[in-house]
């Protein structure tokens, strides 16, 4: 390990150049922090009134990998960032948008 020497500073230089060091840091820091939002957990009944479908859709969608279900005991839930996910953009070209 190598010695470091301080010559000619006082401790108070010294403490002062640690702060403004660390501060530093903790401003980059903060600046891309983005806290973590916990997933929200909807259940079909939920899942049914955001997506303004039938029960029966949710049903095919998650037997067909669409949709993803969670489950704690017998109860099902959806996770609200993979039913966002999930929704794909769809470009002018699709079939029923064209002139028949």
């Amino acid at each position: 390990m190598k010695a470091v020497q301080f010559l000619q500073v006082t401790p108070e230089q010294l403490q002062e150049a640690i702060v403004n060091g660390v501060t530093k840091q903790l401003e980059i820091l903060k600046s891309d922090f983005q806290p973590k939002q916990p997933d929200e957990l909807m259940t079909r009944q939920e899942v049914m009134a955001f997506l303004k479908i039938d029960l029966s859709t949710i049903h095919r969608w998650t037997k067909k990998g669409y949709l993803i279900k969670h489950g704690i005991g017998n109860r099902v839930y959806y996770k609200r960032s993979e039913i966002e996910g999930s929704i794909i953009q769809l470009n002018g070209n699709t079939p029923s948008s064209q002139a028949c």
